[in-house]
């Protein structure tokens, strides 16, 4: 990753040429695979690391210039088929939101809770209406060192303010192993018994 983001500074044309042909490449291999399952799909997710729990790894414009056409690319060929995009980013993406739904996403994935600035409650007052989310649920240290009560409550919070727009989840899908049992089932309990 590191010698990528160096060459796309110093070497443009040829990390825009590489990209190019990823991004062919996947196109090809997508339609196969759309194809296949015609009909059997409600989403899909797309995407790659664009952030640091401080940052983003790039410039706003370096992604406009090199990842958000293919990005466009992939999301417009799922729609063809009737298919929904998760868009995922890990870390600080607020800045470029915004272009993730100029490029059709469907839903951003995810909520990273504890990354700088993307806070459930400011993403929902900037972007609530144009796109949904996936994650919101601390998974770094509410459901880590959180107890079921403090869970359960803001299970309800993050389902209260997002409550057609949020696929809850930890704020990454999986459920590590220094979470206790107990956070995992307050929060499961907490998803099914929510009544908007």
């Amino acid at each position: 990753m590191e010698e990528a983001l160096i060459k796309m500074k110093i070497e443009p044309e040829i990390f825009k040429a590489v990209v190019d042909h990823i991004v062919e490449f996947y196109l090809k291999a997508n339609e196969v695979f759309l194809e296949r399952t015609k009909g059997k799909l409600d989403a899909i997710l797309i995407g790659n690391d664009f952030g640091t729990q401080q940052g983003l790894l790039c410039s706003p414009d370096d992604l406009r210039q090199f990842v958000f056409d293919g990005t466009r690319k992939f999301i417009e060929q799922a729609h063809r088929y009737g298919v929904k995009v998760v868009h995922h980013s890990c870390g600080v993406v607020f800045d470029v939101i915004g272009d993730l739904i100029n490029t059709g996403a469907d839903v951003i994935h995810p909520i990273q809770a504890r990354a700088k600035g993307m806070e459930p409650e400011r993403l929902k007052q900037t972007f609530g209406s144009r796109v949904s989310f996936c994650g919101g649920l601390d998974a770094q240290y509410l459901l880590v060192q959180g107890t079921p009560e403090q869970i359960a409550a803001r299970t309800a919070e993050l389902m209260k303010l997002f409550p057609t727009g949020l696929v809850v989840s930890p704020s990454h899908e999986a459920i590590l192993p220094d979470i206790r049992p107990e956070n995992i089932d307050a929060f499961a309990k907490a998803v099914r018994g929510w009544k908007n």
